[in-house]
């Protein structure tokens, strides 16, 4: 399986990337030549003497081996591989931390990583496989939820799109560098994890620490609100109710003599509004979602108890069902105008209306309301470039 295309593209020309895939390709040209290979008796790409001390020697290495064997390659599939994913996975990157921000990364993932290779092998190693390895788990935490195409040879051959997230971690890590791991492969494997682990592990401390934006769909803004479902979910373990008053309350029960009979679509609408509340307690949020949007073909002034409806917005737009999403906000804000972290689904809707469902003036009611409550640093440096980006167009 190959990946060939990722569903988003940079805002700016993501320079510093293509410098870096220059600088490998011209060092390359400069380091290789042709020589005899003695095993086979014919002529190959072999390393010019000059360049060898440049490898990084584990059993002895000089400090700034750790920055010089990531820009040496071993033959023109080893640097293709590593700049073809250096492209697909980098352009973004570089995009997100800046130039100088993703060149210091960039290094940094070639210095860790051949850290992580020295520590177990006491073979030389060169190849910039590890600081793009550190550039493609840094991939998987900022844009974790976008598409990446891929070409599949099985018996057929197709494209498929697969979730950034899932193929990162299953087929690259998991499958590609520990299942399928061969010790007679001249193949550094440890440094490939190496550069993956610091590249996960870093973008996480930044996002955590506010020193690069965040946004909604990366991977430590999916982490914090599962910890808020969790505790959300935690504090009322009886789940949600639709017919119980306030959260977390016991329900007081009556007897009502000689109620009335229900119609069959109100009994529909209850039990919709039932499975729609046991599939969320279930963690199924995509069948809750789904059963959503069946209810409002039913009744489509329906609204559900608070926390539900705003799971279920958050739901759909994760699902990327813009309109669905943008419509389960709006009901939630009429339904809930006292919540007190409206200013959150403010920028959720401004976000929509701007980036996705063209409707700029909508986006920007919005998010003028959500700027001046938000609290949260990061959000509202998301909030004030959306506003910018829209007074631009």
């Amino acid at each position: 399986m190959l990946p060939i295309a990722t569903s988003i593209k940079p805002k700016q020309t993501p320079s510093m990337n293509y410098f870096l895939i220059a600088a490998n390709v011209v060092v390359f040209l400069l380091s290789m030549r042709f020589a005899l290979d003695p095993r086979t008796g014919k002529s190959a790409l072999d390393l010019r003497p000059w360049a060898e001390p440049f490898m990084l020697l584990s059993d002895h290495p000089s400090t700034w081996q750790f920055v010089t064997y990531a820009f040496l390659h071993g033959g023109l599939m080893h640097i293709f591989g590593n700049m073809f994913f250096l492209y697909m996975f980098g352009n973004n990157v570089n995009d997100k931390l800046g130039h100088i921000g993703y060149l210091c990364f960039y290094l940094g993932g070639a210095v860790f990583s051949g850290i992580g290779y020295t520590l177990i092998s006491s073979n030389p190693i060169l190849g910039a496989s590890g600081a793009v390895a550190a550039v493609t788990g840094a991939y998987l935490v900022l844009f974790p939820k976008t598409l990446v195409t891929v070409v599949y040879w099985f018996i057929f051959i197709g494209t498929v799109e697969i979730r950034a997230m899932w193929f990162i971690a299953l087929k690259l890590i998991f499958f590609d560098n520990i299942l399928m791991a061969d010790p007679s492969q001249n193949i550094a494997y440890n440094a490939h994890l190496a550069g993956y682990g610091f590249g996960i592990l870093s973008m996480m401390g930044l996002l955590s620490i506010g020193l690069i934006d965040g946004g909604y769909k990366d991977l430590w803004f999916m982490l914090k609100q599962w910890n808020r479902r969790r505790q959300f979910h935690g504090a009322v373990s009886d789940g949600y109710d639709p017919h119980k008053g306030n959260l977390g309350r016991k329900a007081v029960s009556s007897r009502v003599e000689n109620a009335p009979a229900i119609s069959p679509q109100q009994q529909q609408i209850i039990d919709f509004r039932s499975r729609i509340s046991g599939a969320m307690n279930s963690r199924n949020a995509s069948q809750a979602a789904a059963l959503y949007l069946e209810l409002l073909d039913i009744d489509p002034w329906q609204t559900l108890p608070r926390q539900l409806q705003l799971d279920i917005a958050n739901q759909l737009m994760a699902e990327g069902q813009w309109q669905p999403s943008a419509d389960a906000y709006q009901k939630f804000l009429a339904q809930y105008s006292d919540y007190e972290h409206a200013e959150q689904v403010y920028l959720m809707l401004g976000l929509l209306y701007s980036r996705y469902l063209n409707r700029p003036q909508e986006a920007a009611e919005y998010l003028s309301k959500a700027k001046n409550k938000l609290s949260d640093p990061n959000q509202k440096t998301m909030c004030r470039q959306e506003i910018d980006r829209l007074g631009n167009k």
